[in-house]
């Protein structure tokens, strides 16, 4: 019989709705009845593609003791991280402070007011009624005592997890923060730090805008080297392209296996500009490729992106994680043959003893093929044979702000590759999102098959999708996208941000949590506050809007301090602070026909952090950039800006290749 979440747009959410246990949402009903039961509340938080998520869930959820003990002395409420990232925001700092780690399944116990007396993650089932057995017992016998534990604890988390002071980001914190990353740096297998690595995508991006702006060698060899490694390893999907959400081990090997698409955006855009960089063919085959995977396999019949691909495989009701994707020599000899099988081994470094579970490997790229022809036939009959094989489900629902990440590096990376189908899907990606997200005036975090839910849009919901819609502004000249653009901004700047220029990550009319979530650090995908910071200093560069640059170095600065401290989890305010250093440089490119063409393809090589552009008619309506930019004697012309003031126009590619040159 399905519970309280059969309703429920979440496809989380959805994979409890035929458990015994009485689940409830995240909303006033449920703390009304632990409130009129005076009973606590068991939280459950986690998220479709999750491994230990689903194995908890077999484990306790779907068994029916554990339904009867939490429906006589709890009331259970289950999140989806993604759809409630607040939600998880505040709770994750909690299981931190009282454990020291954090991780999904989060289970939390609170009282009926929202403050946590406990928290913790992944529990076996034994031990999970352990723990509802004692909470049960201490709830009856000691309830003063949780309930001013709680109280503490939610006062003392207050305290520590509100807004840091803020801080200028100058030059000697960029230089700094690449001396820092050094110290901190993979020499032998890229990355930072050790296992588990995830993938740097924020940093890299910081380090390519750094070596654009100094020349250091240093910046650009950590993001060339883990580049590298990241797509030569397990964790890269090797025949269908799109990379996993981090390496369990050190060397990029072996995956946890879901494919996110916060993931996949940032490194679309990563890998194009690393490509632009250098030139480097492995940078623009793993764009490529990646770009396609999200438009392939993560796109929906709507026309946005789906949130996940999950880590396990379900067969005959049992979940296995990797199965979809790894291999053993006598299954690449099944599809190959004996002589291509053992090439493909070899290649693919799929050994007997397997590097991953059961014999099996995950697929390497340890180096280039010597014969290109022969793998890219041997390639498509392993995906074709892969394809064939049980396939991990999708998560489709659509999130704000990954898809703000989507248009973005879509249209980022359609630029610079020259590929305008992917600046198409950017496009289509962003009139959905527009059209289905905003309803009544604010915007919502999710929706599924065109149904929006009710789960409020944060702060990085507005800054990602700025971000997007202003890379599509640049990628398509359309003065919509602006215009769209500076809506959510200017929405996200009277909802969330204080009158002293202090962003949150809830909005100002948002129900209160126990603490209201201000994060500065970058997780998976940039914080809140350095994604507006990044869309306000874009947007202020292709309007002149000194309002707009005035807050973004506002909401740069309140990322200062973890900036300083922590580069790591600062890469994309460090980033912004590039972009802010060395612009803004804005180029305007008038007119049409092959020269134009020529010099639209100069600008968008040109690798300046502080650059944006645009190309369009004189005097194109609701384009700042192209006003008063006439023509030169008919022809196509460019304009080099800084700050609107431009220099004299230029009217040849080569001419504008050495302005650019020169900075």
């Amino acid at each position: 019989m399905a519970n309280r979440l059969a309703a429920s747009l979440s496809p989380y959410l959805l994979q409890h709705a035929d458990n015994p246990v009485d689940w409830r949402e995240w909303g006033e009903e449920a703390f009304a009845e632990a409130r009129r039961r005076d009973v606590p509340i068991l939280l459950s938080v986690g998220y479709a593609a999750c491994h230990w998520c689903h194995v908890m869930a077999h484990e306790s959820f779907e068994d029916e003791e554990v339904a009867r003990v939490l429906a006589e002395g709890f009331v259970a409420v289950k999140v989806d991280r993604e759809e409630r990232p607040d939600v998880d925001s505040a709770y994750m700092a909690a299981t931190t402070a009282l454990t020291g780690q954090g991780g999904w399944p989060m289970t939390c116990l609170l009282t009926p007011d929202g403050d946590p007396f406990f928290a913790g993650t992944y529990l076996p089932r034994e031990h999970f009624l352990a723990l509802l057995d004692k909470a049960a017992r201490v709830w009856s016998e000691q309830r003063e005592q949780v309930m001013t534990s709680g109280a503490h604890v939610a006062q003392r988390l207050r305290d520590v997890t509100g807004p840091p002071a803020p801080a200028p980001v100058p030059v000697e914190v960029l230089d700094a923060a690449v001396v820092r990353l050094r110290s901190q740096y993979d020499e032998a297998r890229g990355g930072f730090g050790g296992a588990p690595k995830f993938p740097p995508s924020m940093v890299l991006g910081f380090l390519l805008r750094h070596h654009a702006r100094t020349g250091s060698s240093d910046a650009l060899a950590m993001a060339l080297h883990t580049g590298e490694r990241m797509a030569r390893g397990g964790m890269y999907d090797q025949l269908a392209g799109g990379f996993a959400r981090y390496s369990v081990d050190a060397a990029w090997v072996v995956p946890h296996f879901e494919k996110m698409l916060y993931d996949n955006a940032l490194l679309v855009r990563v890998y194009a500009h690393l490509w632009r960089t250098t030139g480097d063919p492995l940078a623009r085959r793993v764009a490529e490729e990646t770009a396609d995977f999200l438009v392939r396999d993560l796109g929906t019949p709507e026309g946005a992106f789906a949130s996940a691909l999950d880590a396990d495989t379900v067969v005959d009701g049992a979940s296995h994680e990797g199965l979809t994707y790894a291999w053993t020599p006598a299954q690449l000899v099944d599809v190959l043959g004996p002589d291509d099988g053992a090439r493909a081994a070899e290649l693919l470094a799929v050994t007997d003893a397997g590097t991953f579970e059961h014999g099996s490997s995950t697929l390497q790229l340890p180096r280039d093929p010597d014969d290109p022809a022969w793998w890219d036939d041997a390639r498509a009959r392993l995906l074709e044979a892969r394809t064939s094989r049980p396939q991990p489900a999708r998560d489709d629902k659509v999130v704000t702000a990954w898809n703000g990440l989507a248009i973005a590096g879509l249209a980022d990376a359609g630029s610079v590759l020259g590929r305008p189908d992917l600046v198409d899907a950017a496009v289509r990606a962003a009139e959905h999102v527009l059209a289905t997200h905003l309803v009544d005036g604010a915007f919502h975090r999710t929706s599924r098959a065109g149904r929006v839910s009710a789960a409020p849009a944060v702060l990085d919901d507005h800054g990602d999708l700025a971000e997007g819609l202003l890379a599509l502004h640049q990628a398509t000249g359309e003065a919509r996208w602006l215009a769209r653009a500076g809506e959510v901004l200017d929405r996200a700047l009277a909802g969330f941000v204080d009158a002293d220029g202090t962003p949150h990550d809830t909005a100002h009319d948002a129900p209160a949590l126990f603490a209201r979530p201000a994060g500065r650090s970058d997780n998976a995908e940039p914080s809140g506050a350095a994604a507006l910071a990044g869309a306000l200093m874009t947007y202020s560069a292709l309007t002149g809007s000194t309002t707009h640059r005035e807050a973004a170095n506002r909401a740069l600065a309140a990322c200062g301090s973890v900036a300083a401290s922590e580069p790591r989890f600062a890469g994309w305010a460090l980033a912004v602070a590039e972009a802010a250093l060395a612009g803004p440089l804005q180029v305007a490119v008038v007119g049409d026909g092959p020269e134009a063409e020529r010099m639209l393809a100069v600008v968008r090589a040109s690798t300046s952090p502080g650059l944006v552009h645009v190309a369009g008619p004189p005097d194109a309506p609701g384009i700042p950039l192209l006003a008063d930019r006439p023509l030169v004697d008919g022809a196509p012309a460019a304009y080099v800006c800084r700050g609107f003031v431009c220099d004299r126009p230029l009217t040849d590619a080569d001419a504008l290749a050495e302005a650019l040159a020169r900075g």
